[in-house]
């Protein structure tokens, strides 16, 4: 009597919902991140978010209105420039409504601040994601007096308060590029973090086996560290990304909200919230229209990087 063995699942016989045995880490991620509901829809706000801020021109002509063109029809100057109509002057004509005095269109100015406020985020995101994991595979890897300096510049960095000096550096600078600023301060103050973070992983990917034969066999500190090391740190690198997004998309929004900021008629979503802080009792969609897209921005890339943390980073995720 022969017995035959059965074969073990693979991607294309495993079970709907299950996860085949010998899947690499990314695929183990994407089949994670499909079970959880809460991902779904926070994906699907962050790709919205992201169309719409690569597609504002196209959007704002949609609507019909530029971000900087006035409708003094649009507006009452018996009553103050407040809106004509309910709910800000929602309308067929003005989607979103329009801003008092002005009569610029909502709409077409949400767009293009969803623009600016999402490159500038994702600018410094670059910026602090690129020095710090350098920085912190540097310290990590070549230990001695490298680790020293690198280690107590962190320390020193950090210890910095960093809003008070962001609001000193961007009050003195005046004719200046305000993306370029903001994204250069904000990176400025932001790289300690995930430094600390790749030079932990890395002084634990260092004395590997694999890592210790690369150094035998005479691979370079280069080969190593790009081939080895950095592969080692992509997972709480990645995750810690996600994370930064919302944390920039609200510095951003605060430091223009302080005046320091985007200077207009550049619109941001801050700059709004700000300007319609005096509005609020007459007009109160003018500050919540804005104030609801800085939310969900901040909600929905905030939920995408704790699922992407307990998946490729679940011990970070517990300390």
């Amino acid at each position: 009597m022969t017995s035959t063995a059965t074969p073990a699942p693979t991607a294309a016989t495993a079970p709907a919902g299950e996860i085949p045995p010998g899947s690499s880490p990314w695929q183990l991620a994407r089949q994670e991140l499909r079970r959880r509901p809460a991902v779904k829809i926070s994906l699907a706000v962050v790709t919205l978010f992201l169309l719409m801020a690569v597609t504002a021109p196209w959007l704002a002509a949609l609507g019909g209105w530029s971000p900087d063109q006035f409708d003094k029809s649009a507006v009452d100057p018996y009553l103050g420039g407040l809106p004509i109509g309910s709910l800000g002057g929602i309308s067929g004509e003005h989607w979103l409504g329009v801003e008092p005095v002005t009569g610029r269109d909502l709409f077409a100015r949400v767009v293009h601040g969803a623009q600016v406020s999402l490159l500038i985020a994702f600018a410094a995101t670059a910026v602090v994601v690129l020095t710090g994991t350098a920085a912190g595979i540097a310290a990590g890897y070549f230990g001695g007096r490298t680790d020293a300096v690198l280690s107590r510049l962190m320390d020193l960095t950090m210890s910095f308060p960093s809003l008070i000096f962001m609001i000193a550096m961007l009050s003195v600078a005046k004719d200046v590029n305000r993306i370029l600023l903001m994204t250069a301060v904000i990176g400025l103050f932001g790289w300690p973090g995930i430094a600390r973070v790749v030079r932990g992983q890395t002084l634990s990917l260092k004395h590997r086996e694999y890592v210790d034969a690369a150094r035998v066999g005479g691979s370079s500190s280069w080969r190593i560290l790009t081939r080895d090391i950095l592969p080692g740190v992509s997972g709480p690198v990645i995750a810690y990304t996600t994370l930064l997004i919302p944390g920039m998309i609200s510095t951003e929004a605060a430091l223009s909200y302080l005046g320091v900021g985007v200077r207009p008629p550049t619109p941001s979503w801050g700059q709004m919230i700000a300007e319609s802080v005096a509005f609020y009792e007459t007009d109160p969609m003018y500050f919540v229209i804005p104030s609801t897209f800085l939310f969900l921005a901040v909600l929905a890339f905030t939920l995408l990087g704790d699922a992407l943390r307990d998946i490729l980073d679940p011990r970070g995720g517990r300390t």
